[in-house]
């Protein structure tokens, strides 16, 4: 299916919604930035390391030297290990905390969970594996499934470590390799490797006062507790029926769960800061007439299509094939420049003049769509978003806003505040008042735009000589194209490190897992001990970064506080500063990046990388 633009307001005063940004935005700013959220760990370690979904079962501690070891077994580690396999490396190990592979799609069972981009795009190897997703945004469970097949079919599950965490990497520079330390004891001797934990793998909880003095039940939404909700992912949470239930959290999973809870429990409470974006999702079950006219490389057209339309803006020329709120501003954006007399002679300044005007309607669109759905006017004013499009992650949802219609669903408001103000033994105290709860759910998020520590979840990384990864990177990323750094031999990282960013992360890990299993099967053929970039080149693609780095801190800066910037950086001496998300990305694109590391490949001489013997 393609499409065109979609009618939005032309009643758009951009000068008052501005201001208004403006004052949403800093009534939500907070001077600790991204520490206003507590680490799973110490007295807070039940809300990460407990696994819901696979019993522990005791073992022996592993004492063993392999080639390579994976940490994490998502997206990130199964596209590592799949182009491994691919590449001839036959001992590979991915080492992960739960019970399978999965990765967030293990973690994440709780009720109404669905895939927020388009299936057919965002779910990897669909062509290799010959599956088709069943609807445009798939169930939770289909893309586990999907998972734990992509172990099968390239025999990741042989040697495979679950029910494990890392605790320590150590470089051992006697045997050339790096000692892995977990929670089971294990001593694992690896050759090589790779960071794949990907962005979605540690819950971060929110920094309330008197979190650990609540007297009932509380839960994170990536640990779901079927025990005491009743019910599964499809709803049906019949134990919540005499029970009042807190949320927290009203980002993509929060809207995702609000339909369910509120069906469910006698009565919820939704606390929210900041609304999210919230459109019609139309999720349409897939036409088997498409799929007949699938040709080979369908999938990475489709995916190279999405990212032009969503990160470049529009895709002049091509039609819309993936068609939804993603897409809509680049649509818009492109039927704008169209009719201009000349399209051509338009400056980079005129166009992104253009497209904002476009963000300002389309947003006024999602706001007018509340109030025809919200009957109470003050809670319809109280969820609609003031900020421009993509400062926060979109959401789509056909029964998120009528959900509010429900006279046991109450949406607690707490942007003046900042935040909930407490938590007592018996509930939540927002705007001075009390709500007695019997459970909270946080639906709190990642870490996502913390510190490194905290997001690879590690106690320590060191490489040669003792040097922390940590320390080494406090000051900013230093790497060869994003995937190794000196200091580091034979380790390797995925994620926002330096390197082209796609509008579909799997895509992302998938070009990341085929130039990493290139350069440790060319290493293992040529018999080399260590494999790390030399100063020189590191330098280099530092300065590259910089150079061409797109510099978005301008928009970031005017957007609400959330993780796409790094909880707006916050506004005093603890303040971090805005940081995007996605890191420091490789500014001539995703696919300009891919063509770079194919040319360095195609040289075969592993230029800028120095081998030892």
């Amino acid at each position: 299916m393609t499409c065109g633009p979609t009618d939005t307001p032309t009643d758009v005063d951009i000068p008052t919604l501005r201001e208004k940004y403006r004052i949403e935005r800093e009534k939500r700013l907070r001077k600790e930035g991204s520490r206003q959220y507590v680490e799973t760990e110490h007295e807070f370690a039940g809300f990460a390391e407990i696994d819901p979904h696979t019993a522990y079962v005791e073992r022996d501690p592993l004492d063993t030297d392999i080639d390579v070891a994976v940490l994490g077994g998502g997206f990130a580690g199964l596209l590592c290990g799949a182009a491994l396999k691919k590449a001839g490396v036959e001992d590979v190990h991915i080492i992960e905390q739960g019970g399978d592979f999965g990765g967030v799609w293990y973690w994440n069972r709780y009720p109404g969970i669905q895939c927020d981009n388009e299936s057919y795009c965002y779910i990897p190897l669909l062509e290799e594996l010959s599956f088709i997703p069943s609807k445009k945004f798939a169930d939770g469970a289909e893309i586990y499934q999907h998972c734990r097949n992509i172990g099968k079919h390239f025999g990741l599950y042989d040697g495979a470590v679950f029910s494990t965490q890392v605790r320590e990497l150590n470089w051992d520079d006697d045997i050339a390799r790096w000692r892995i330390s977990t929670n089971r004891g294990d001593d694992i001797r690896a050759r090589f490797v790779v960071l794949g934990s990907g962005s979605f793998n540690r819950p971060k909880l929110p920094g309330i006062p008197g979190i650990k003095d609540f007297g009932g039940h509380l839960f994170h939404s990536s640990r779901w507790d079927y025990d005491y909700t009743g019910g599964d992912a499809t709803g049906g949470l019949d134990k919540l029926a005499d029970k009042k239930v807190a949320l927290i959290g009203t980002g993509a999973t929060g809207v995702q769960l609000v339909p369910f809870l509120g069906r469910d429990a006698q009565h919820l409470y939704v606390f929210q800061r900041t609304p999210s974006t919230v459109d019609e999702r139309n999720n349409t079950p897939t036409d088997p007439s498409w799929v007949k006219t699938l040709r080979p490389g369908w999938q990475k057209e489709r995916q190279r299509n999405f990212h032009a339309w969503t990160f470049e803006g529009m895709a002049l020329g091509q039609p819309d094939y993936v068609c939804d709120f993603w897409t809509e501003l680049g649509r818009n954006t492109a039927a704008r420049v169209l009719a201009l007399e000349d399209p051509a002679s338009m400056t980079p300044e005129q166009f992104m003049g253009l497209r904002e005007e476009e963000d300002y309607k389309l947003m006024e669109r999602l706001r007018r769509r509340i109030d025809g759905l919200v009957d109470d006017p003050e809670t319809a004013e109280a969820l609609k978003p003031f900020y421009r499009f993509l400062c926060k992650r979109p959401c789509s949802n056909d029964d998120y806003l009528s959900t509010f219609n429900r006279p046991n669903v109450t949406l607690v408001d707490v942007s003046d505040a900042k935040g909930v103000e407490k938590i007592t033994v018996n509930g939540i105290v927002a705007g001075g008042t009390e709500y007695e709860v019997d459970c909270i759910i946080f639906a709190s998020g990642f870490e996502i735009t913390t510190e490194i520590s905290r997001r690879y979840a590690i106690d320590a990384i060191t490489g040669r000589d003792g040097l922390s990864l940590y320390d080494h990177w406090a000051e900013g990323y230093k790497t060869l194209h994003g995937l190794t750094s000196r200091g580091f031999p034979n380790q390797f990282f995925t994620g926002f490190t330096q390197v082209g960013i796609s509008a579909n992360i799997a895509a992302n890990y998938e070009l990341q897992g085929e130039h990493i299993a290139y350069v440790i099967a060319e290493a293992l053929k040529r018999g080399a001990t260590t494999v790390e970039p030399t100063q020189d080149a590191q330098d280099a693609w530092c300065a590259t970064i910089r150079e061409n780095l797109i510099d978005n801190s301008a928009f970031d800066s005017e957007c609400t506080p959330g993780y796409y910037n790094n909880e707006g950086g916050g506004s005093g001496a603890e303040s971090e500063g805005i940081r995007s998300h996605l890191g420091e990305p490789y500014g001539p694109g995703f696919y300009a990046f891919g063509d770079l590391l194919a040319g360095w490949r195609d040289q075969g001489d592993l230029d800028g990388l120095e081998l030892g013997t």
